[in-house]
């Protein structure tokens, strides 16, 4: 073996692992499910979601081809921070900065090129609606939209793969460049060192040991941070209910359901009473007919077939209770349905599966009697040391409820829309402006008051009374 062949068999190698980088490379730069993040977090209180409408700040669709006349430098360079271009005198800066009565963008001076580009990519691709991955749901009278995120565990695992073949391959390369220098100096041993020897040596093994703990401790502290984050969680609730049915085509309010969300610092899940105010008249859903009501009534013991609360419910039976609701989703059944109507066949069935649905819904290993509240499964979930109210937000902020659940309205499945991650909700304290007209619990700050009559401030954010303290949510 000669020098020679040992640098052609590394360059070898190393080309081997490039491939991968290479084919990566070639199947699109941009990462879009990155840069939705990117978005949201850092720009969606100020831009419109749609990329098309125009919000605190312009619509966003088409901002590449606003700013082709000059180099994509410059675009990135308003993006990080678009004061400093204003200050300079670029043209493109200063007319959009007058366009939008001089109202100043935050300065984000941290992000990358990359990241840049992952959400441009994502605007683009929402602005002309062709994301990858967007899936409509035809589920309601509102279609909802999911994005599949990207699994690059395949990937991770190749990298991994030949990253290691190119380590074994290499020290086996070396041990054999030093066994022939050792051999020309006369000093070589008896043998060369096997495979198995070189990587069972006291080098290699502490590489590894090191390399596990790293990637455990990695893996501990990122499994940690996004403890109760799961950004598009949308668990199967015990009752079908539709927030795209009642907050987006009937109009009802979310603090009609959830009153605490403007009086206390939990927003509360609604007791199947506050149902009752409109289930006791409607007591057939134009989607799932009596399915999914009937597991309200059973859950607080209302018997639909005589309009009155039953008394001593919780001491009842479960067959006794079988009886009621079968022989209501019988009779109404039976009512809808026509001589001719070839699924009065099914009428049996139906009951049948719609008293399972009740049992199922209603009862599990912890709860045994169906009388009881309705175990709704928890999609928000804060960790201890983090505190937040909602009625400083609501109430004192006026923060609308969808700045941070998203178009629930829309939603036939509710799901963790924000990230809830500390990123995210000090991003929102340094843009979101504080609105002080009209609002007795600011009339405290005088001294902003004062300079924002005099023009010596234009607005005030959550940042400049204190929203940024470690203690306001750490205590």
């Amino acid at each position: 073996m000669t020098y020679g062949s040992a640098l052609n068999r590394i360059a070898f190698v190393l080309a081997l692992a490039t491939l991968p980088l290479l084919a990566s490379a070639q199947d699109g730069g941009a990462d879009i499910e990155a840069g939705k993040t990117l978005f949201r977090n850092l720009c969606a209180s100020c831009h419109n979601k749609d990329m098309k409408s125009d919000l605190t700040g312009p619509a966003l669709g088409g901002v590449e081809d606003r700013w082709a006349a000059f180099p994509q430098a410059d675009l990135y360079n308003w993006i990080r921070n678009s004061q400093a271009m204003v200050k300079a005198g670029h043209p493109r800066a200063v007319e959009v900065y007058n366009q939008w009565k001089q109202l100043q963008m935050t300065a984000f001076t941290s992000l990358t090129d990359p990241e840049i580009a992952n959400i441009l990519a994502y605007i683009n691709c929402t602005y002309t609606n062709t994301c990858p991955g967007a899936v409509a749901s035809v589920v309601g009278p509102v279609a909802a939209v999911q994005v599949q995120k990207k699994d690059y565990t395949f990937q991770f695992i190749l990298v991994a793969l030949i990253l290691g073949i190119l380590a074994i391959v290499l020290a086996r390369i070396l041990a054999n460049l030093n066994y022939m220098m050792q051999l020309q100096e006369g000093n070589a041993p008896a043998r060369r060192k096997t495979l198995v020897e070189i990587l069972t040596s006291r080098g290699v093994v502490g590489f590894v040991v090191f390399a596990l703990v790293v990637l455990g401790g990695y893996t501990t502290v990122n499994n940690a941070v996004a403890l109760g984050r799961q950004q598009g969680y949308a668990p199967e609730q015990p009752i079908k209910f539709s927030h795209a049915t009642h907050s987006g085509l009937h109009k009802i309010d979310c603090q009609y359901c959830h009153d605490g969300a403007r009086r206390s610092k939990q927003s509360v899940i609604p007791a199947a009473n506050t149902c009752m105010n409109c289930h006791a008249a409607i007591k057939v859903g134009s989607q799932y007919g009596t399915a999914e009501i009937s597991k309200i009534y059973a859950s607080i013991g209302w018997d639909p077939n005589e309009n009155a609360y039953i008394e001593n419910y919780d001491q009842m039976s479960e067959a006794d209770i079988e009886k009621i609701f079968r022989k209501w989703i019988a009779d109404t059944y039976t009512k809808e349905m026509t001589d001719k109507d070839p699924k009065m066949d099914k009428l049996e069935k139906t009951v049948n599966e719609q008293w399972k649905g009740i049992k199922t819904s209603l009862t599990n290993d912890k709860k045994k009697k169906i009388q009881g509240p309705i175990e709704w499964v928890r999609i928000h979930n804060l960790p201890d040391h983090a505190y937040f109210n909602h009625a400083q937000h609501v109430a004192v902020g006026k923060v609308e409820c969808q700045t941070c659940h998203g178009p629930v309205e829309q939603m036939e499945v509710v799901q963790q829309y924000s990230p809830l991650s500390m990123g995210w909700c000090i991003n929102c304290h340094r843009q979101t402006e504080v609105k002080f007209a009209d609002n007795d619990y600011y009339q405290s700050y005088a001294r902003y008051h004062e300079q924002i009559k005099k023009g010596e401030r234009k607005k005030v954010t959550v940042e400049d009374i204190g929203g940024l303290e470690c203690q306001k949510c750490h205590y």
